[in-house]
């Protein structure tokens, strides 16, 4: 890993604003974006869905793993993850050796307003759609809080969100090359 640009690790809860927010991020830091569902989707030659669909959610999350380990750079890019993938057993302690962490962080009522229209969240492809993410939002965010630096991303400018994780990225950065 270099110790100047480490990679950016987006974590965060089904819309709370990784891949959007990284995108941005990524560009003002002259850093590479990797969105991990969407690297998954392009080496498997499937969607998430229709992994979780033909799979299951064990291989999805074995090809979460394996692209967290050995499927991308280990310096340069911002990588926004999948809502579980730091959730599943070891998980987060892999990325914390790859890289900065920072966990972007939304109410519940954001959550289900920016997932209420999208049919590419297989695990909300459920017929109570607000249940099931009341429950795995109940289940993860205690993990999400231990993860790293959060940032909250509702009820803010994007600018100022965006500016956060840039100030946030660069200290601990900053941290991990002293170390």
């Amino acid at each position: 890993m270099s110790a100047s640009n480490p990679n950016l690790y987006l974590v965060g809860f089904m819309g709370a604003g990784k891949t959007v927010v990284g995108r941005a991020v990524a560009q003002k830091l002259g850093l590479r974006l990797l969105d991990s569902d969407q690297e998954i989707e392009a080496k498997a030659g499937r969607t998430i869905t229709e992994i979780f669909a033909r799979d299951g959610e064990p291989a999805f999350r074995e090809m979460e793993r394996a692209f967290i380990e050995s499927g991308h750079p280990d310096h340069g890019c911002v990588v926004a993850c999948g809502g579980g993938l730091i959730v599943q057993p070891g998980m987060l302690d892999v990325v914390r050796k790859k890289g900065v962490i920072i966990c972007l962080h939304a109410s519940i009522d954001t959550l289900l307003q920016r997932t209420a229209a999208s049919r590419n969240r297989p695990l909300l492809n459920v017929e109570d759609q607000e249940s099931r993410l009341r429950a795995l939002f109940a289940q993860r965010e205690p993990i999400y809080r231990t993860a790293g630096t959060m940032i909250l991303t509702d009820s803010r400018p994007f600018h100022d969100i965006v500016a956060h994780v840039i100030r946030s990225y660069r200290r601990e950065a900053a941290d991990r090359a002293r170390c």
